[in-house]
């Protein structure tokens, strides 16, 4: 026989949680699900069970639900801030890059780190209409689980670059994130730290705390982004 009472029960939750459901993720952050690294997509997987629950189930207490939701919400966000202030903690959740294949060969054993196997690669290639793995000059697991590739200077489309009109340019490495400056990327590149200091001046900073964030490449040429107090365009979506 049909309960009407635990009907009426679970349509109520539908219209109380899905608001509160909507207002806790944007508190936790806009994300594309697409691009959600493998701790991210955990915390939406867990997120979903809760309130899955909460709504197939009369039983459960609602308000055991919300707590839960929100617990979840500031767990996500403080994991985030700890991400952002500490790149180390953030290759702990989030995984780091992995470099798969370079100039045209597999890397076996960084392969194995990321549990991807031949076939997934090629799949991946194909669905970049990549069909050789020779045009590949470098490719990487991003902690999203895609690819990314560059290819082969002979393989890429002829651009302005390839006209004299532009420099190339290279693969790019993070060289200071969030105020700290990784030497170990100096080190790769064999590029003296006081160089750094000399591009941090010419660029108006006195210290590297003030750099939020800066590249350097293979031609070993700094790149840094200033990032204003206060957005120059207006803003449309308001």
């Amino acid at each position: 026989m049909v309960d009407f009472k635990d009907l009426g029960i679970v349509a109520l939750r539908i219209f109380t949680i899905l608001p509160f459901m909507i207002f806790v993720t944007l508190y936790m952050g806009k994300r594309s699900i697409g691009e959600l690294p493998v701790f991210d997509f955990l915390v939406v997987l867990v997120f979903g069970s809760v309130v899955g629950a909460d709504i197939a189930d009369p039983n459960i207490e609602h308000i055991h639900t919300i707590v839960a939701m929100i617990l979840i919400a500031i767990l996500q966000k403080i994991l985030t801030k700890m991400k952002i202030s500490s790149r180390k903690m953030g290759k702990i959740l989030s995984f780091e890059p992995t470099v798969v294949i370079e100039n045209g060969q597999i890397l076996k054993e960084e392969l194995k780190k990321t549990g991807y196997t031949i076939d997934n690669i090629l799949m991946l290639l194909r669905e970049k209409e990549v069909f050789l793995l020779e045009d590949i000059q470098i490719g990487i697991i991003e902690p999203n689980g895609s690819l990314s590739i560059q290819k082969m200077p002979s393989k890429q489309t002829v651009t302005a670059e390839d006209a004299g009109v532009m420099k190339r340019t290279s693969l790019a490495f993070p060289l200071i994130v969030d105020g700290v400056l990784h030497t170990s990327v100096l080190d790769k590149l064999n590029v003296e730290e006081k160089r750094v200091w000399e591009e941090i001046g010419k660029a108006g900073f006195s210290s590297i705390d003030e750099v939020f964030y800066a590249s350097i490449n293979a031609r070993k040429e700094i790149h840094i982004v200033k990032t204003p107090d206060i957005h120059s365009y207006p803003d449309f979506f308001n």
